[in-house]
């Protein structure tokens, strides 16, 4: 199963795109984010196109800002929109969809950019990231939790950190909500894959960010041991990054090897350890 992790920043503005980018990978889960479009708009835009494609769709959008959505070749069930006590800022905005594809629960999340560290939406995104962490409690064994986290792990995901500091994305604070969601037993599969290598997933659209490399990364998979035990590829799609009219964000593809049988009953795994690096194929540039 591939399932991929994309921040279109306006689907209305990327569908000729998206669409091709979905016949070229061929991906059988695709998470977006910044959709930008109310549900019905998004449904009379692209419902006929997907569907003839083979794709289910799970949308929770609003117009013009936020919107986050799941296609799914491989069964969409259980559906739900946002999460219990999802924090408002001050109505609760369309930033998480959740449905169970091919035996995996998986959740698109867009988290709230934070703006600057003495804002009140940077304290609304640290209550965000808390609630999404409560409400993952006791979640399936196979779990993911992907999309545009805003947060960059660590210093090395950022092209220059010193250029980053007092600004969002990087604070401790931040960070630390991350490190606390994946204390539930997620893994950052691509980092597991590429422990040292340069690996952005964003860059600015000014002064030529993308062909200086000059990114952040702050797009991610998160996997529970279940799927990050199964991935046998994970990467960077610069391609879809280029070319006219692209997003600011390159989407993040994940390959799995076939499941064991079995269900995917609730638990409350303990943190772990990243597991063992397997064989590489492609790099993420």
């Amino acid at each position: 199963m591939r399932i991929a992790t994309w921040n279109v920043n306006s689907v209305k503005q990327r569908a000729p795109r998206l669409l091709d980018w979905l016949d070229q990978r061929q991906p059988d889960v695709v998470c977006l984010q910044e959709t930008k479009l109310a549900d019905d708009a998004f449904i009379a835009l692209l419902g006929d196109e997907l569907a003839a494609r083979r794709y289910e769709l799970a949308v929770h959008g609003q117009a013009s800002w936020n919107g986050v959505a799941i296609l799914s070749r491989v069964g969409l069930a259980d559906v739900v929109r946002g999460f219990p006590g999802e924090p408002g800022f001050p109505q609760v905005e369309a930033r998480a969809v959740t449905a169970t594809c091919d035996g995996v629960r998986i959740t698109s999340v867009y988290v709230p950019n934070g703006r600057d560290p003495e804002s009140d939406h940077y304290r609304y995104k640290l209550e965000w990231l808390a609630g999404l962490r409560d409400s993952l409690r006791g979640r399936p064994a196979a779990t993911v939790v992907c999309g545009d986290l805003n947060v960059a792990p660590t210093d090395d995901d950022v092209f220059d950190p010193a250029s980053f500091a007092g600004h969002t994305h990087v604070t401790e604070p931040e960070r630390a909500a991350l490190v606390e969601l994946q204390a539930l037993g997620l893994r950052d599969v691509m980092r597991e894959r590429w422990p040292d290598e340069r690996v952005f997933t964003f860059w600015d659209y000014r002064a030529g960010m993308f062909h200086k490399d000059l990114g952040m990364r702050i797009d991610l998979l998160l996997a529970s041991d279940a799927v990050a035990d199964r991935v046998a590829a994970t990467w960077v799609d610069r391609q879809a990054r280029k070319g006219t009219g692209p997003s600011d964000h390159a989407p993040v593809i994940m390959d799995l090897d076939d499941a064991p049988d079995g269900d995917i009953g609730p638990v409350v795994p303990p943190p772990s350890a990243p597991a063992p690096r397997r064989g590489r194929t492609s790099p993420p540039r």
